[in-house]
Formats: C-alpha cells, structure tokens, sequence
C-alpha cells in the first residue's frame, strides 16, 4: 500500500454557523446508517466474475458530470462535519442532503418551514460558502430495511398510506424546493428494492405519495429536476435471484415524472473486482431511454471485511473504473456517499454489527488521512468541467 498523506485542513472561524449546524448531526445519524438498508439482501452472496472485455479507452480529459459527497461525518460532532465540508469542497461541486423525514416534527404539527430553520438552513448556507451545489433526496422506508416504513412512522403506528403522512411528506418536499432550493430533488430511494421488499401496498404507497410530491412541485412552477433512484445491483440482479438482469421498466413505468434517473450502487458486494463490472452497467438501465443520470450513492469498501474482501487498491482502481461508466451515459453527476471513514467505535449504540461493512466506503479515514482512492478522485476532478 503507499504511503499515505495527511490531508491538510483549513482552520476558519466557525462561531456563528456551529450551533446551528450541530442539529444536523443527530439527523445524520440515521442516514449514517442507512446505507445498511442492503444489508439484509447482501447475506449469503455469491461474488460473480468474468471480467469486462471492453477495450481500454485513452484517458478522457473532460467530464460532464459533477462531483460529490454526503456531509456525513466520520464522528458525530460538529468540527467533523465541518472539517469533512472544508476539505471536500475542494474537490467536489455538490453536496447531497439523502434523509429519512423528520415524521415525528411534521405529524406533531411543527411545520416544515420551522423544521428547515431548525435543521438544515444554516448546513446549506456552510456548504454554499464553499462553493457547493445543493441536491436532495427524500427516503420514503427504512434505510436499514427497505421493506419497512420509516422507523419514525413505524414508531407513532402511522403509515405512508395514510393520505394525511402523505400530505406532509409532500409538504415538506415543496418546503424543501421553495426554502432550500436543491438543484435537484429525489422523491423516493431505491424503488426497485423497495418493489421487491416490501408489501405490495407499502410500494403502492411510495408510488401514490412520489408522484403526488412531483405534481405538487409542476404546479408550484419549480423547475429543478425531480427523480427517483433505483439500486444498480438489484437491477442487475446480484443482490438477490439467480444473478440475472431484471431492469429498471417497472420504476420507469411507475415514476413517469423522472427527468433524470438516480442510480445507488454498492458493486462489491456482487463482483471480485471493480475491473468486472461491465461497461454497460449503468447505461444498460436505460434501456436505450434517451434520460440523464445521476450517481446518488454508493462506494466500494476498501478494507476486507466477513465474506467481502477488498483494499485501498480495489478502491482506487473502482474511482478510476467508475469515471468510465459514467462517460458511457449522459451523467450530470456522482455522489460518493462516504468522504471519510466512519468511526465505528466512537458512534452511540446500538450499532448495528454489519456497519464494518460499509465503514470503510470513504476516501480517507476516520481522521482524514488520504487513501490512493483519493488520488484517483482528484484525477477525475481535475478533468475540465464543460457542463
């Protein structure tokens, strides 16, 4: 392994902007933990091989997609999510906001405006001081189980179904649009999984309350982009079946008001090595649909971890690897959801014991040392932007 660098931090007043801030670190540890919500389809899998067999390509020296991160910290605490701001925001142009909602507020009658000052309009005004782009991504299930409702739902008995949690779903959202103005705003995460999870009546649901949420954004006049996302490796079928490819035409079907499609992808978990992944595994679930995409989560781990076993190496070669699936589609962006490690052993309990698997997904460590993924990163941010 090469040796690694401490990156260097920029130390900036913080007074005003911290308290402020420090709400969001409690709301972040759901989505801390929600890329857990592959977790239960990824026991027992079998990695599958073969390689590409495209050719290789000469390096591209442009890119038309920007590039991201999750404000996620390695720790729960403010300075950390600050640092993690800092020193992302000189090799990203976006930062995604992905959160289960804030049920408990909203059904209690606190109301979404309130919610937002309280929450996230003082994190938006930090990560738009460093020069960063804002998206959004509703989660309408469990992140930690997709065939499940929220857990604030779950815990006051209540239900997405339910025509007045829909309403305030879909309040929140324009609340949302109109306060925060995303450049994008996703409506619902991983909707194949959630179609192949969950209850026929809870996807049911998800799909009544998304498109409600897209027609109530159309009849506001709010031009930012609305999408879904869908999970790449149910598609392909790695996380659960035979292995075999089963698309995305039912969400396409479902979420007719998508102008751009979101992709969550997590390919260790189904292939050895980033160098197997096809050359059509992003532009295959398109289906010849002439529709944008973005990357709105994913990684690869790069420590070795129960049935995965990965390096820093396989992840700097699968940053490299994915620079060239997104030339094959027409991206406008890729969300990286972990810039540093998560510290496992300084996060409350419970702590959930699969967590290590997805821990390592950052481009330094907990402490914000450097990993050789970094590199490859700032390799593909430095191709000229020409979006």
């Amino acid at each position: 392994m090469k040796t690694m660098k401490t990156c260097a931090v920029d130390r900036e007043e913080q007074s005003s902007s911290t308290a402020p801030v420090r709400d969001e670190v409690d709301l972040q540890r759901r989505r801390l933990l929600g890329v857990l919500g592959l977790a239960p389809l990824v026991v027992g899998m079998v990695a599958c091989g073969g390689g590409s067999g495209d050719p290789a390509d000469p390096p591209t020296a442009t890119r038309i997609w920007k590039m991201g991160f999750f404000p996620t910290p390695p720790r729960l605490d403010v300075s950390a999510v600050l640092q993690g701001v800092d020193l992302f925001s000189k090799r990203a142009e976006l930062v995604l906001i992905h959160e289960e909602l804030p049920w408990t507020d909203l059904l209690g009658g606190m109301s979404p405006d309130a919610i937002l000052d309280r929450d996230k309009v003082e994190l938006v005004r930090y990560v738009r001081s460093k020069g960063l782009r804002l998206a959004f991504m509703a989660d309408l299930t469990d992140g930690l189980s997709r065939g499940e409702e929220a857990p604030q739902l779950r815990q006051l008995g209540r239900s997405i179904a339910e025509p007045a949690v829909q309403q305030a779903y879909r309040g929140y959202v324009l609340a949302v649009a109109r306060k925060l103005e995303p450049d994008f705003i996703g409506l619902a995460a991983e909707t194949n999984l959630i179609r192949i999870a969950a209850p026929a009546s809870l996807y049911a649901a998800v799909v009544q309350a998304a498109n409600g949420a897209a027609a109530d954004l159309s009849a506001a006049g709010i031009a930012a982009p609305r999408l879904v996302s869908v999970q790449v490796e149910a598609a392909w079928g790695v996380l659960v079946g035979a292995g075999e490819y089963v698309g995305i035409d039912g969400d396409v079907r479902d979420f007719p008001f998508t102008e751009m499609l979101g992709l969550s992808s997590y390919p260790y978990f189904g292939f050895d090595r980033p160098e197997d992944l096809p050359i059509d595994y992003y532009s295959r679930l398109f289906g010849g649909r002439t529709l944008p995409g973005i990357v709105v989560e994913g990684g690869w781990a790069s420590a070795s971890v129960g049935a995965v076993s990965s390096s820093p190496d396989e992840q700097a070669r699968y940053i490299e690897r994915q620079g060239r699936l997104l030339d094959s589609i027409d991206a406008r962006g890729v969300i990286q959801t972990l810039f540093a490690d998560l510290d496992v052993a300084s996060l409350p309990p419970p702590v959930p014991a699969n967590l290590p698997l997805f821990a390592s997904l950052g481009l330094t460590d907990s402490e914000f040392v450097a990993k050789p993924a970094l590199a490859a990163w700032d390799a593909l941010f430095a191709r000229r932007l020409i979006s």
